[in-house]
């Protein structure tokens, strides 16, 4: 039996609450299973569709302390990214990336002359709310924790000038490159100045690693701006594609994500399983 993807996010963020509630220790497949109304070999086939790897080694990257860990073990440093970033499979997998940005004078018009078509997809991580402009997409929501609504209304907000149209087949191509991080797409980025450096930074982390705040500050030049660059992250209008959910605090602890914690907690174990299961499969012998 299929399933789509926002099925299996549904799954995931039930099997988030039943981790947290038993925080102090694991829990059996047999358990998890019940918390999710499904027998042990039904919660397994789907947990292994989605991520690649089973529920009892999935449940590592799923508690609270896996972020620390990811700093320890896979920390980057931007300075040294670009090789493993932008220009590399690290990042998001076979996906070409094109990166376009407004001038300071068309950001400074808040989208007035401009037409933002929309759409909704399904996605991994729950519904997903793509627009983009003829150039790229400009804004990509998930809407699972703070609803469809609210998640139209905090993208719309952010170029209050400019035309929404309704147009998902326009959005097609590349919401489904960005989503299944197979293909190739295009940005067309509305930021200030300090985001737009924030964002571009933001790129250079490669799928299953992540940096911190400080990190991100230091790499544009403005190492005491650590607040500003949080800000800046925290109102980055492109979630996944421009991976704000690698951004953590020294502590190891998550700090804020817009679209909800739950999300960028589910974002970073999918990363991390799936780079897992892809080193298992480079080192394991093969069959001649």
């Amino acid at each position: 039996m299929e399933y789509d993807q926002s099925y299996h996010y549904q799954v995931m963020a039930r099997a988030i609450e039943a981790i947290d509630a038993q925080a102090d220790m694991p829990l059996t497949l047999a358990y998890i299973a019940a918390q999710m109304d499904m027998s042990p070999a039904h919660f397994q086939r789907v947990f292994s569709q989605w991520v690649g790897v089973s529920p009892k080694r999935y449940q590592q990257y799923l508690t609270l302390g896996h972020a620390k860990s990811l700093l320890s073990n896979r920390f980057t440093t931007l300075a040294t990214a670009q090789e493993v970033g932008l220009s590399g499979s690290g990042r998001l997998h076979d996906l070409f990336l094109k990166w376009e940005a407004m001038t300071p004078g068309e950001y400074a018009k808040a989208g007035a002359d401009l037409s933002i078509f929309w759409g909704w997809f399904d996605s991994p991580f729950g519904p997903a709310l793509v627009m983009g402009t003829d150039r790229g997409i400009c804004g990509l929501a998930f809407s699972a924790e703070m609803g469809a609504d609210e998640a139209i209304v905090d993208l719309t907000r952010r170029w209050p000038n400019a035309t929404f149209v309704e147009a998902p087949n326009r959005l097609r191509n590349w919401a489904e490159a960005t989503l299944t991080a197979k293909g190739d797409t295009c940005l067309h980025m509305i930021g200030t100045p300090l985001q737009l450096k924030v964002w571009e930074a933001l790129l250079r982390i490669p799928s299953g690693h992540v940096t911190t705040y400080s990190e991100i500050a230091d790499s544009i030049g403005h190492p005491k701006a650590v607040r500003a660059v949080g800000t800046a992250v925290g109102r980055n209008p492109v979630s996944l594609l421009i991976p704000c959910h690698r951004a953590l605090r020294k502590s190891g602890a998550l700090g804020g994500y817009h679209w909800g914690l739950p999300v960028k907690r589910a974002i970073l174990a999918w990363e991390s399983a799936r780079a897992d299961a892809a080193a298992s499969a480079e080192t394991r012998p093969s069959r001649q």
